[in-house]
């Protein structure tokens, strides 16, 4: 579901009613644990937290006018979704989430390679992405991101 919003403030407002309460949660814990040098904006139609071209001038190597992308947060037709690009370029940081994540739930988490889905608000564990958010910082990113570019 592609929301028409300039702002990540819009995008929150465009949603139906049932999900802004748990998309504003999770944008304030991702802003709040949001490492310094990552920026907001909305982009591929959700709202976005990226390398700012400032930072890095290369920008995404599938399409340089566009800033680093690093965590996205959207809804879709029937989940909410996290799309956490270290958790597919880092297999450690992969591997301590998995671990929190089943310590901390009954079920296992719905995955793809950077996907988190979630179906219902409740099933969100905010604490456990504000700690994820928080594990890697700018220039950890744009590290492993040119390491993966090489290979």
């Amino acid at each position: 579901m592609i929301l028409k919003a300039d702002i990540p403030d819009q995008y929150i407002e465009l949603l139906p009613e049932g999900r802004k309460q748990a998309m504003s949660k999770l944008r304030k814990v991702i802003l709040e644990n949001l490492p310094k040098g990552f920026e907001e904006t909305i982009i591929y139609g959700s709202i976005g937290y990226v390398v700012p071209k400032s930072i890095f001038p290369d920008g995404y190597h599938c399409n340089p006018k566009l800033p680093l992308p690093f965590v996205n947060i959207a809804t879709q037709k029937n989940f909410m979704a996290l799309y956490h690009m270290g958790l597919y370029a880092d297999k450690e940081l992969m591997d301590w989430f998995t671990q929190k994540y089943a310590e901390q739930s009954k079920t296992k988490p719905d995955m793809g390679k950077s996907c988190l889905r979630f179906k219902k608000a409740e099933h969100i564990p905010y604490e456990l992405i504000g700690e994820l958010i928080s594990k890697m910082s700018v220039e950890k990113w744009i590290s492993i991101y040119k390491s993966m570019l090489k290979k």
